[in-house]
């Protein structure tokens, strides 16, 4: 899944009595916390971006403490995807500093096979994060010239850690993205996020809504097309869709080769042509293309083109259907904006992720309130102030989390080495 270039109620509530009540008890959980001071820089989340900066960190004769919501390492790998899920890159693309894929890995490593390789490498690079600790708020503290980062435990218990380095891992992806659709409460069938979704299995035989045609839709449509159900997937927007792998070799690995040569808008040219010879004009099947390339729209905007593995060929079959934008939900029954409607059993939303960093790190400088990105794009956007860091936002997967995590530890090592001298 790593990529360079190719991924309501608050206004009742603060006049709730019960609410308020709830609040200032949690204030006071935070103010009562265990403090406990640490010399290491401290990383928030352990997926491959936490894992890719405490190694880069160990390399350099660093320790850090790692902290991780979840019970596990890659927890959006290891509960939240699946079933039937590879990495979209070639596995040299998608490689965490100082450690490649086991030489036995195919091109495109299965998820148990990335999940074993993160496990792997979490073993050799001796990091222990410290497991089911949610950080509810962190924030700068002035006065003791720290980072106070208060984390929450299984059973409620608040801890507080001080620390001069702060390094925010928790990624893009680290919430759903579940939007509202006018009558939902109506439909009745199944609505679920691509989070919880495993298999087609146990949607045999049914008529599906795949909303969102990203390399997620795409595929969840495939797995479903694999296990009989009768898939139709919403397309709100324009979309580049390639071929996974051209001329023989994958289209990324082309591309970044192509790039040391060739302007960027020149190799979206040749991408494009040769998508067209392989996969045909996908326009006539309502997928429509973006008037900007889809290295120079990734660079752009951060929109990742779909790498086909086979769910074009289903739409032109008919398998699967493409449909405009949705305008409401009936009782199992799917209105669109073109007016026509169509009776579906379930929903699938292949919506994509979010960050949650402002819900957490209490400052307002480095990341947008907004998106919760950094504000400066890439490739500065990894460094902040007063020891604050970022990694795993650049939109470009594992590869631009590997570049910064490098970065990072450089530039905390130098302070480190000061501070021990």
């Amino acid at each position: 899944m790593g990529s360079y270039y190719f991924t309501e109620t608050e206004g009742k509530q603060a006049h709730d009595p019960l609410f308020i009540g709830k609040t200032n008890s949690n204030s006071n959980k935070l103010c009562s916390s265990p403090v406990e001071d640490v010399k290491e820089p401290v990383i928030i989340g352990a997926g491959p971006s936490g894992l890719a900066v405490a190694a880069s960190l160990k390399v350099k004769g660093v320790p850090s403490v790692v902290l991780e919501r979840s019970d596990c390492i890659a927890s959006l790998w290891q509960r939240k995807t699946y079933d039937r899920l590879r990495v979209h890159l070639p596995k040299q693309f998608c490689e965490l500093p100082f450690m490649g894929f086991p030489n036995d890995f195919p091109t495109y490593p299965t998820k148990e096979q990335f999940i074993e390789y993160l496990e792997d490498y979490a073993n050799e690079f001796d990091i222990k994060p410290r497991f089911n600790k949610k950080v509810a708020q962190a924030e700068y503290d002035c006065t003791l010239d720290r980072w106070r980062v208060k984390s929450e435990g299984l059973n409620g218990e608040m801890t507080e850690i001080r620390c001069r380095w702060l390094v925010a891992a928790t990624g893009e992806n680290a919430e759903p993205v579940t939007p509202k659709i006018e009558g939902e409460d109506e439909f009745g069938g199944s609505i679920k996020h691509t989070s919880l979704y495993k298999c087609g299995e146990e949607f045999e035989g049914q008529k599906v809504l795949v909303v969102g045609c990203g390399n997620s839709g795409m595929e969840v449509c495939l797995d479903l097309c694999n296990y009989d159900a009768k898939p139709s997937i919403v397309v709100r927007d324009s979309v580049h869709i390639l071929p996974r792998e051209m001329l023989g070799k994958s289209t990324f690995g082309l591309s970044m080769w192509l790039l040391k040569w060739l302007p960027m808008r020149l190799v979206d040219r040749l991408l494009l042509i040769v998508s067209w010879l392989i996969l045909g004009d996908t326009s006539r099947f309502g997928l429509d293309r973006p008037s900007l390339g889809p290295l120079e729209l990734k660079n752009l905007s951060g929109k990742t083109p779909v790498l086909d593995v086979g769910t074009l060929a289903k739409i032109k079959s008919g398998d699967i259907k493409v449909l405009p934008s949705i305008k409401r939900l009936k009782r199992h029954a799917v209105e669109f904006v073109d007016g026509k409607m169509e009776n579906f059993e379930a929903i699938i939303l292949a919506t994509g992720y979010r960050s949650n960093v402002p819900s957490w790190l209490k400052e307002g400088q480095m990341f947008s309130e907004k998106d919760g990105l950094p504000r400066r794009p890439f490739p500065n956007g990894w460094k902040g102030q007063r020891g604050l860091y970022a990694v795993g936002f650049t939109k470009r997967g594992i590869l631009g989390a590997s570049m910064d995590a490098k970065r990072i530890a450089e530039d905390i090592e130098r302070y480190w080495k000061v501070d021990k001298t």
